[in-house]
């Protein structure tokens, strides 16, 4: 005898909608900042590189005019441009390296429960804090020829004063002491995050193994901090690339223009010349400098993970 199936349609509740498909409530969440991301980022680059294939002008003067790959030319046979990229370049070699490594011996001086640590990790973190003319007016007192501590010092133990951003010699590296006084605090909180991931098990193990407070250091401690370092220094020669801040304010690339960096030139030329086309296409050349540099840096940290 056949039976017969009934199919009950249960009513569905009241005030119920229909289920939204995978994925669809995270790019609700997402869309605020798709938007702000896509008007004050993509639009932006978009704009920029249009202009650069131009010969617009601040002044609006004659409009814009299509020149094709000449902005792009002269840049490339520009000397100024070639001078404030290597000043560029020589700064990021001066305070990279210190505030790689002086990050990673901050953190490891805190870690190892130094007795005070949250003096210690106030101190080390605060100066980041700082806007840049607080650090300016801080610093350029320090420097002053005169009246500055620095000098002062010098003068107490018989040594010449010192044209710390006057003389040639001097003005690139005392730029980069400010800068490191300035932004260690972030690369040494990085590395104090990663120091406290390690887990305890290796250092035990090491100990057992009857390795030292040394031996645990570049055995287990370094290699642990492989990755960091190499997220660190990525970072670190990006934004030392980009400087402009301190250096405009101290010394306005100073003392003939050996302190120039090459943002300084292409707000010098886009907003003092008014040559908007080129400073966009000069901008786009050191924009592909920092893309092919921050690839080589990861090739060579995937190289030795490897």
């Amino acid at each position: 005898m056949a039976t017969e199936r009934s199919i009950v349609m249960t009513p569905r509740p009241r005030g119920s909608t229909t289920p939204r498909p995978p994925g669809s409530t995270g790019w609700l969440f997402a869309t605020p900042f798709l938007v702000f991301f896509g008007l004050f980022l993509v639009v932006p680059l978009g704009i920029g590189l249009w202009m650069s294939f131009t010969d617009a002008s601040l002044t609006g003067a004659g409009g814009s005019t299509f020149v094709g790959l000449d902005n792009f030319t002269e840049a490339l046979g520009d000397g100024q441009v070639w001078q404030t990229l290597g000043n560029t370049v020589w700064f990021t070699v001066l305070s990279t390296v210190p505030l790689v490594a002086l990050a990673l011996v901050m953190a490891l001086l805190v870690y190892t429960g130094m007795p005070g640590q949250w003096l210690w990790r106030l101190s080390f973190f605060a100066s980041h804090l700082l806007p840049v003319a607080v650090v300016y007016q801080i610093w350029n007192m320090l420097y002053q020829p005169d009246r500055g501590m620095l000098n002062g010092l010098l003068d107490l133990v018989g040594i010449d004063g010192i044209g710390w951003l006057t003389d040639e010699k001097y003005a690139m590296w005392s730029l980069a002491l400010v800068t490191l006084w300035w932004t260690v605090g972030f690369n040494f909180l990085l590395y104090l995050a990663a120091l406290q991931a390690i887990p305890d098990h290796l250092y035990e193990a090491a100990a057992l193994d009857g390795a030292g407070a040394w031996r645990r250091l570049w055995s287990v401690t370094l290699p642990q901090l492989r990755r960091t370092t190499g997220l660190i220094s990525v970072l670190q020669v990006m934004a030392s690339l980009k400087v402009f801040d301190q250096i405009y304010l101290l010394t306005r690339g100073g003392p003939d223009g050996t302190t120039r960096p090459i943002l300084e030139y292409i707000y010098d030329t886009g907003f003092t010349n008014y040559r908007l086309g080129y400073a966009s296409a000069v901008s786009y050349v050191f924009f592909g400098v920092i893309i092919i540099l921050s690839l080589a840096q990861l090739k060579i940290f995937s190289r030795r993970e490897d």
